[in-house]
C-alpha cells in the first residue's frame, strides 16, 4: 500500500513527500498503541495455526516480501514458542505449549511479544492467551497412605486426608472425592476459608482392634474437566491399642503474612498442639505433610517447637501465597493436621488499627435484637485504596456490625441471647484495607451475658422410688432428690418443699420431711411394714428468682419387711390360753391315738402363722422333744404330726411332744408348741390316764363312802326334776333342729364335760380346719363317782371359733398339699397417713 502511494504522488515535490511521511508517522504511532490478541489452547503441536497476523496488522500478501514481517521479544524466552511464516504472514506454534510449565498456578496465562514491520519500520504488540486443557489427572504424592487410629477413638472423630493435586486451572482443577464403602468410615469434605475442599475421614462407629486390626480403603479424586480425569490413593488404617488421645491444634487453620522482601530465616509462624495423654504419648513432634516440592523448598519447621521459618526468598510475582499442611505426631503415632496459610504481601505495609470506644458488658439475656453493645473506631494510616477499610465479625455469635458515622462502627445484637447456652460471646472484629495485597487487623470482643430467671428447676427424675427397711430409726435418710436450675445466682438456687402425698401434704408430713437445701428426705418416725407397706409424697423444687419458678416430682417410698415377728402357734394352744378359755382352769389340749394305729397315722397338725412377709414368713417345723422320739415325726413344711412306726404295747399311755416352729428370716425366730397324746382305743379308756389324783386320795374315798348314802338320797329326790327338764329340752330340740354343738356326734373322739375352748384366732389366717378335743380342767374325781357324765361331742375348729365371725372363708386341710407354705396375702398395704 505504501508502494501505491508513492506511484500516485509521483515526483511532484518535497512538500507532498513530507506530508506523506507525516501521515505515515501518525499511522505508525496509532498502530503501536494497538495490541493484537489471540487465544489458543495449550498442548498444540508444532506448526499449529495461531492466527493471521499479517492480515490482522493490515498487511496484504503483496506487501509481505517488502515489509519483512517478523517477531521479536527483547531477549525473552517467550519468543521461542511462536514463528511467522514469511510467505503468508500467519503466526504458527513453534514449540509445544504447556500452560502449567509456562505459567504455573497463575489464574491467567499469556505470552506477549512484539511484531516488527519494516519499510517503514513499525512495532506491534502481540498477546497470545494460553487456555487450559484438562490434560492433567489429579495425583496424590504417594500411592498409599497409612493412618493409625486408636481403638478408643470415639465415633465422629475426623482424620484429615491428603488432598490431590491437579496442575490444571479453572474447572479442570476442581476436585471431588469418593471413598469406597465401609461401615466403619465415611468421607466428608471440610471447606476451607480459601474455598478448597479438604477430605476428612470420619469414624462412624467404635473400633475394636481384637475383632479387626486394619482396614483397606480407596480414595478417588476426580476433576471437573471434560473428559473427567481421576486419581486414586490406597488408604490403610491400622487400629492401635493404647494411645487414645491425638494431638489437638489450637486452631484448625493458621494465617501468616510475609512481605516479599522478607529475608531467609525470618519467622513465619509458631504452631502449637496439645495432647491429653502423658509420657511418651504426649511428646509431640512437628513436621510438614505431603505438599508440592516447590512449597517444601520455601519453608522449614523446627520439629520440637513448631516454629516455621522462611528458607528461601519469596517472589510476589511468582507466588502470592502458600498453603502449608502441618502435622503434629505424638509418641504413640497419632497425627493431627492443620493448615497454615502464608500470604505474601507486595507493597501495602500498614494494617488498619481497631480501637474500642465503648463496650457494654454484661448484657441481660432478654436484650432485644438491634441493641448496640459496642462502638469501634477503625483507622488506617495508609492513603488511597490502602487506607479504605471494611470491617466484619468473625465467630459464631448473634452479633453483627454496621457502619456508623465516619470511621466508626457499631456492634449490635442480631438475635436473641441465651445465657444458658452461652454465658459469653467471643467475636473477632476483622478490619481489612483495600490495598493490593490487602492488610488486615483484628480485635477480639468478649460480651458477657447476665442471667434472667427464665428456667424452672428440673428434677433428675420425674418419679423417684425409695426403699426403707421397717423399724428404721427416726431421722434416717430415705432418699436424696436433686433438681437443677440452668439459671445462675439466686435464680439457680433451688429449695425443696413437701407439696403433697398419698393423703396430701398434711398426711405425708408425719412420715417424712425434706431438707430445704439438700433435698434429702428423712423419716420422721419408725415405719412398720405390717401397718404400712408403701406411700407417696410430692416434693416441690423452687428457685430463688423473682418471680420464682418451681417444678414437682413424686417420691414413692416402699417399706421393706424385717423379721421382727416370731411365729405364733394357733394349735395346739398354749396351756395358759387354753386355761383362760376354759374358765381359768389349767388344762391343755390332747389327742387320742389308738394303740392299733400304724405308721403314718395322723395324730395332729401344728398350725402357726407369722405376721411378716416373704421368706420371713416361711415356716418349718421340727420335733425337738418327745417321750418316745422314735414313735412320732412332724412334717417339715406341713406341721402334720404322724406316727413314725406302729404303736406298741410297751409304749407309755401318755406322750408329750414339743415341736419348734421356725421362720426363714435372718436371724430366724421361733416358737414352741406342746402336744399331749394319749394312747388308747377310746376316750373312755384314756380318762383314767388323764385324771390326776391329789395327795389325799384315800381319805377322800373314805369320806365319799360315808357320804354315799346322802348323795343317793339327794339323787333320788332330784331325779324327777332332772327328768322333767330333760324332756322339755328334747321337745324344744325337735322343733328347732340340732344345734351346731352336736355336729360332731359321729366322731370317735370324746372329751369330758366342761371341755375348754381355744382362744379366738381371727387375727391371722388359719389355712387348716380339723376336729380337736381338749381335756377338762384338773379336778379330783372319786373312784366311786357314779354315774359317769355323758360324753360331749367334738366340735370343728370353725365352730369352736364361732363360725364365720372373722368374716373369712374357711379352708379345708385337704385343699393343701403336704409341705406347702400358706400363700401370702396379695394385696399390698398402702399408707394414707
Amino acid at each position: 500500500m505504501a508502494v501505491r502511494r508513492r506511484q500516485r504522488l509521483g515526483p511532484g515535490g518535497g512538500r507532498a513527500l513530507l506530508g506523506a511521511l507525516l501521515l505515515l508517522l501518525c499511522v505508525w504511532c496509532r498502530a503501536a498503541a494497538e495490541r493484537v490478541r489471540y487465544a489458543i489452547a495449550e498442548e498444540l503441536g508444532r506448526g499449529s495455526l495461531v492466527g493471521p497476523l499479517a492480515r490482522d496488522l493490515g498487511l496484504s500478501a503483496d506487501e509481505l516480501p517488502a515489509r519483512k514481517l517478523q517477531v521479536a521479544s527483547g531477549g525473552k524466552k517467550h519468543l521461542k514458542y511462536f514463528r511467522v511464516n514469511e510467505e503468508n504472514g500467519n503466526l504458527y506454534v513453534n514449540e509445544r505449549l504447556d500452560r502449567e510449565e509456562m505459567c504455573g498456578e497463575s489464574a491467567t496465562c499469556s505470552v506477549i511479544f512484539e511484531a516488527l514491520v519494516h519499510n517503514p519500520l513499525n512495532v506491534f504488540q502481540v498477546e497470545v492467551s494460553i487456555e487450559d486443557v484438562n490434560d492433567n489427572s489429579p495425583t496424590f504424592s504417594n500411592a498409599a497412605l497409612e493412618l493409625d487410629v486408636g481403638e478408643w477413638t470415639l465415633p465422629g472423630a475426623r482424620f484429615p486426608l491428603e488432598m490431590a493435586q491437579d496442575a490444571d486451572s479453572g474447572s479442570n482443577s476442581l476436585l471431588t472425592y469418593q471413598l469406597t464403602s465401609n461401615p466403619s468410615f465415611s468421607l466428608v469434605m471440610k471447606e476451607s476459608p480459601d474455598g478448597s475442599n479438604q477430605p476428612e475421614l470420619v469414624l462412624d462407629r467404635a473400633l475394636d482392634r481384637e475383632k479387626e486390626s486394619s482396614f483397606e480403603l480407596m480414595l478417588a479424586a476426580a476433576d471437573a474437566g471434560d473428559p473427567v480425569r481421576s486419581g486414586i490413593i490406597r488408604i490403610r488404617i491400622n487400629v492401635t491399642d493404647a494411645n487414645d488421645n491425638p494431638p489437638v491444634f489450637g486452631q484448625d487453620q493458621y494465617r501468616a503474612k510475609l512481605r516479599e522482601d522478607a529475608a531467609p530465616g525470618s519467622r513465619v509462624l509458631n504452631v502449637s498442639a496439645s495432647d491429653a495423654d502423658i509420657g511418651n504419648n504426649a511428646r509431640i513432634t512437628y513436621g510438614f505433610g505431603k505438599m508440592p516440592a516447590k512449597v517444601l523448598q520455601k519453608f522449614m519447621m523446627d520439629t520440637e517447637s513448631g516454629m516455621i521459618t522462611l528458607k528461601e526468598a519469596l517472589d510476589f510475582e511468582d507466588t502470592r501465597g502458600y498453603t502449608l499442611l502441618v502435622e503434629a505426631r505424638d509418641g504413640g503415632g497419632l497425627v493431627a493436621q492443620c493448615k497454615v496459610v502464608v500470604e505474601v504481601l507486595d507493597v501495602n505495609d500498614n494494617a488498619p488499627e481497631i480501637t474500642t470506644l465503648s463496650l457494654s458488658s454484661p448484657v441481660p439475656e432478654d436484650t432485644p435484637a438491634g441493641t448496640v453493645v459496642a462502638v469501634l473506631n477503625v483507622n488506617d494510616p495508609d492513603s488511597g485504596e490502602n487506607g479504605q477499610v471494611t470491617c466484619e465479625l468473625s465467630g459464631e455469635a448473634p452479633l453483627s456490625i454496621v457502619t456508623s458515622s465516619g470511621s466508626s462502627y457499631k456492634v449490635v445484637t442480631s438475635g436473641a441471647l441465651d445465657r444458658e447456652q452461652a454465658s459469653e460471646h467471643r467475636v473477632t472484629v476483622v478490619a481489612r484495607d483495600r490495598g493490593r495485597p490487602a492488610l488486615r487487623s483484628s480485635r477480639e470482643l468478649v460480651l458477657e451475658v447476665s442471667d434472667v430467671n427464665d428456667n424452672a428447676p428440673v428434677f433428675e427424675e420425674a418419679a423417684y422410688s425409695a426403699y426403707v427397711a421397717e423399724n428404721n430409726a427416726a431421722g434416717a435418710l430415705v432418699l436424696r432428690v436433686q433438681a437443677r436450675d440452668a439459671d445462675a445466682g439466686a435464680n439457680g438456687r433451688v429449695s425443696y418443699w413437701l407439696a403433697g402425698g398419698s393423703a396430701g401434704a398434711a398426711g405425708a408430713a408425719p412420715l417424712v420431711s425434706v431438707e430445704a437445701r439438700s433435698g434429702a428426705l428423712y423419716a420422721q418416725r419408725s415405719l412398720d411394714y405390717e401397718q404400712c407397706r408403701e406411700f407417696t409424697v410430692a416434693v416441690r423444687a423452687q428457685d430463688g428468682g423473682s418471680p420464682a419458678r418451681s417444678s414437682t416430682a413424686t417420691v414413692r417410698v416402699f417399706v421393706l419387711d424385717r423379721n421382727d415377728n416370731a411365729p405364733r402357734v394357733l394349735w395346739p394352744a398354749p396351756a395358759a390360753a387354753a386355761g383362760e378359755a376354759a374358765g381359768g382352769a389349767a388344762a391343755a389340749p390332747f389327742e387320742v391315738v389308738p394303740r392299733s394305729a400304724e405308721a403314718g397315722y395322723l395324730v395332729a397338725k401344728v398350725v402357726a402363722v407369722d405376721a411378716d412377709a416373704g421368706r420371713n414368713a416361711w415356716l418349718s417345723y421340727e420335733l425337738v422333744q418327745a417321750s418316745e422320739p422314735a414313735l412320732f415325726r412332724v412334717g417339715l413344711h406341713s406341721g402334720e404330726v404322724r406316727t413314725a412306726r406302729a404303736v406298741g404295747e410297751r409304749d407309755a399311755a401318755k406322750q408329750r411332744l414339743v415341736a419348734v416352729v421356725k421362720d426363714h428370716g435372718q436371724p430366724a425366730l421361733s416358737a414352741t408348741a406342746t402336744l399331749h397324746v394319749v394312747l388308747a382305743e377310746s376316750l373312755q379308756e384314756a380318762l383314767p390316764e388323764l385324771s390326776e389324783r391329789p395327795a389325799g386320795a384315800e381319805a377322800a374315798a373314805a369320806a365319799a363312802e360315808l357320804q354315799f348314802y346322802l348323795v343317793l338320797a339327794l339323787a333320788l329326790l332330784s331325779a324327777l326334776l332332772v327328768l322333767s327338764v330333760a324332756l322339755a329340752v328334747v321337745a324344744r330340740l325337735r322343733r328347732t333342729g340340732p344345734p351346731a354343738v352336736l355336729r360332731c356326734l359321729g366322731a370317735q373322739r370324746f372329751s369330758l364335760a366342761g371341755a375348754a375352748f381355744p382362744a379366738d384366732f381371727c387375727e391371722g389366717t388359719l389355712p387348716y380346719s380339723y376336729n380337736l378335743c381338749v381335756p377338762p380342767p384338773a379336778r379330783a374325781v372319786p373312784e366311786a363317782a357314779w354315774p359317769p357324765p355323758p360324753p360331749v361331742p367334738i366340735l370343728s375348729a370353725e365352730e369352736l371359733l364361732g363360725g364365720d365371725s372373722c368374716g373369712k372363708p374357711s379352708m379345708n386341710s385337704n385343699d393343701l398339699v403336704a409341705g406347702e407354705q400358706p400363700a401370702e396375702p396379695d394385696a399390698p398395704q398402702v399408707c394414707n397417713a
